[in-house]
């Protein structure tokens, strides 16, 4: 008997591999719908730089029979959908917005795709988006998705006058769930982005009611991302020969500064001659032996400028200090952010925050670290101990800041962004320790935790110095009595003069002093690999 041979599309592939994005379970599912609706919600504003204002609410489904059955939605302010694109954009999968070289919270243009397919196959469940860009014309979809060809159907469709100029998205359907235990991740979700997102407004109210609400502190926002041409470290031979296809009939030193970020006719005209290409060939002449040799050395060509940084969109400094002061509330912060660098031709920044003291309370076990991490603005919940920031944080040797992980008050925030963010799954739950990312993970870390040692370093000395005027505050009297007796004087000193005086000289000549080795002080807290560590990336910058 012989095997049966048949094409899966993609849908129908993830109809049958759920897990694989992060809908293996109830709860997990209610978490993921949530998160992925808000993300693409959030993208709609931050792309084109409208303060977001996202708003959600999850309600159950009473007399679904005896599973728990959600109705879930959820209000944008974003720049809404254009008409011809909503029905595909909702009820196609792998179609979207996210496939150009630019930061993006979504990465496959799966997730939202995945929660609305999510609610068909559990829930029998149709989809339905109001969607307008602010035009006088609003837009109601009624819209599920035929998973053996991958297609929209259309079940309804209306418009109306936008009366109320509405712009953005409404989405609304049914899904089987979990609330219960999902409720935690969901609220610390909301808590995170909150954190990473001080411009942005959020409102949750959950199946009890209970109304999660955190406006935005700042009317700051991130400049948005640009879309940019890919790098030519990150080139390979078929993305090489789509590019050709688009323009066969142009020149070698052409075609590489038309179709790659920060090449020149002159950068191109030197990378081909130094390796042994002509420059005014036709690309369309070049055979597969050629194309291979001619991507291996654009990977490896050392003198390329690093990619353009402007396709990334990090928190920055200020946005970062805020947020964490607001939802942490420490006594210390210390915020580092590191120059852009690339893996594979993928841009990326890294962005640390330490916070000491206030609020956060010492670990509550040996070996726990309190963490926080982002990726391109995305709060990553689960698999912790997976990530690359944990492992880093993990090999540090944190005596020589004097620091002990196990008792001080201490939590870490670690951000990449990037074009491609090196997830190890695609449910986005952990970075992989990319050899690059890894390296100004750990340099971020160790820089910030020399400025927090200095710190620390100068409260320790203000509390000594603070303890010491104590100390001289209660004996000065005694003493000013027996020197009086000894002296044999009728009438004592003014002690509060005496005390004033003689306390500022002695403070002021301990801050000369401290200031003269402040240098030594930042010093004595690196260790020689940083040291070493520091010359290198100075090198490469």
């Amino acid at each position: 008997m012989s095997e049966q041979f048949q094409e899966l599309n993609v849908a129908d592939f993830f109809y049958k591999n759920k897990d694989l994005v992060g809908f293996d379970s109830p709860h997990k599912a209610t978490y993921m719908i949530v998160r992925e609706l808000v993300e693409n919600s959030l993208d709609a504003c931050d792309g084109h730089k409208i303060l977001p204002d996202v708003r959600v609410t999850l309600s159950k489904v009473e007399g679904a029979g005896t599973e728990e059955r959600y109705h879930i939605k959820i209000v944008d302010n974003g720049i809404g959908v254009p008409l011809e694109a909503v029905p595909f954009a909702f009820g196609k999968v792998l179609f979207g917005s996210k496939y150009s070289m630019r930061q993006n919270r979504g990465t496959f243009g799966l997730g939202g795709k995945m929660s609305l397919l999510y609610g068909q196959i559990t829930a029998n469940s149709r989809i339905t988006i109001t969607t307008s860009q602010g035009g006088g014309k609003i837009y109601t979809f009624e819209i599920s998705t035929d998973i053996r060809t991958n297609t929209p159907v259309i079940h309804r469709r209306e418009e109306a006058d936008n009366k109320s100029h509405f712009r953005g998205v409404k989405i609304e359907f049914d899904f089987e769930g979990d609330y219960g235990k999902a409720r935690d991740k969901i609220i610390e979700y909301f808590y995170e982005t909150a954190m990473v997102l001080p411009y942005a407004q959020l409102t949750f109210i959950d199946p009890n009611g209970s109304l999660l609400f955190y406006p935005r502190i700042t009317q700051k926002m991130p400049n948005p991302p640009l879309e940019t041409l890919p790098h030519p470290h990150g080139v390979d031979l078929e993305m090489l020969k789509r590019m050709i296809m688009v323009n066969p009939h142009t020149s070698l030193q052409v075609f590489l500064s038309k179709n790659f970020q920060r090449v020149g006719e002159r950068t191109a005209r030197a990378f081909l001659r130094s390796n042994g290409f002509d420059p005014h060939v036709e690309v369309s002449e070049l055979n597969t032996k050629q194309l291979t040799k001619l991507v291996t050395a654009l990977r490896e060509y050392p003198d390329f400028l690093p990619p353009d940084p402007s396709c990334l969109s990090p928190i920055g400094d200020e946005l970062l200090k805020e947020g964490i002061r607001r939802l942490l509330s420490p006594e210390h912060i210390v915020v580092t952010t590191r120059p852009p660098r690339a893996y594979e031709g993928n841009p990326f920044i890294v962005e640390v925050g330490i916070a000491y003291g206030g609020a956060i309370a010492p670990p509550d076990k040996p070996g726990k670290v309190q963490l926080y991490r982002f990726a391109n603005k995305i709060p990553l919940l689960y698999d912790e101990y997976s990530d690359v920031a944990m492992s880093v944080i993990q090999s540090i040797n944190w005596n020589q800041y004097k620091i002990k992980l196990d008792e001080v008050p201490l939590a870490f925030i670690t951000h990449v962004c990037s074009t491609k963010v090196p997830y190890k799954t695609a449910g986005k739950e952990y970075v992989a320790a990319r050899p690059e990312v890894e390296k100004e993970l750990e340099l971020a870390i160790k820089q910030a935790a020399r400025e927090l040692r200095v710190r620390l370093s100068k409260m320790e000395k203000a509390e000594y110095k603070e303890r010491r005027t104590e100390v001289l505050r209660k004996y000065l009297s005694m003493m000013a009595s027996f020197s009086t007796f000894l002296a044999e004087k009728n009438k004592e000193p003014n002690i509060d003069a005496l005390f004033k005086e003689g306390i500022i000289k002695k403070h002021r000549k301990a801050e000369l002093v401290e200031d003269s080795s402040s240098g030594d002080l930042v010093d004595e807290t690196k260790s020689e690999d940083d040291k070493a560590e520091g010359g290198e990336s100075e090198s490469e910058e």
